[in-house]
């Protein structure tokens, strides 16, 4: 759907902004949950947080916000750089846009994304969450990568293709509603 570099870095940020919200709530309440209360005795799981003093990352307890913040960078970084450009190339290698419905092409680019993304981030979550207080050590870190892949391969694969890229997709068509219908009433080029 973007055309051009500016509209690609809007459908990036937007689908960042709402991954890495989902991304953050998943982890904390759905994966950590249950082991945040029970380390903690809180009876929710912002409440184990706060008295955590944050959520760990970096060796220390942050603030969500800065969890939120420091993933966000790193996924619209990767996206703008191989996540959008690498999976509609992908998604061009099996699929030829030209004759291919729409929803099965971009069903293709969705699966590819998520292709290299997930394990990608993953990666990267397993270095920015590693206990470091515990010492280093790379089959540690390997262990987290394959727990985190498989924690968040499902939930990233569902919650794209049917959640988060329709509605990506709607706010993209309402921002450049114009910009859509002026491609709309434009003649095809002839072939020569």
């Amino acid at each position: 759907m973007p055309r051009n570099q500016f509209q690609r870095m809007v459908f990036a940020f937007i689908t960042v902004l709402i991954t890495v919200h989902a991304y953050v709530f998943f982890s904390l309440y759905v994966v950590n949950g249950g082991t945040l209360c029970e380390a903690t005795g809180a009876a929710s799981v912002l409440e184990a947080i706060r008295q955590m003093g944050g959520v760990y990352m970096f060796g220390r307890h942050l603030p969500i916000w800065t969890v939120v913040l420091v993933e966000f960078c790193f996924a619209y970084a990767l996206e703008l750089v191989m996540g959008s450009p690498c999976s509609f190339r992908l998604a061009m290698k099996v699929f030829d846009p030209r004759e291919t419905h729409p929803v099965l092409f971009e069903s293709a680019i969705i699966c590819a994304t998520v292709g290299l993304m997930c394990p990608t981030m993953s990666f990267i979550a397993a270095w920015l969450y590693y206990p470091y207080y515990e010492g280093f050590h790379i089959i540690t870190l390997l262990a987290n990568w394959l727990k985190l892949m498989c924690f968040n391969f499902p939930f990233a694969y569902f919650t794209q293709m049917f959640f988060i890229q329709p509605f990506v997709r709607t706010a993209f068509k309402l921002l450049f509603h114009k910009d859509l219908a002026k491609r709309v009433q434009q003649p095809a080029p002839e072939a020569a």
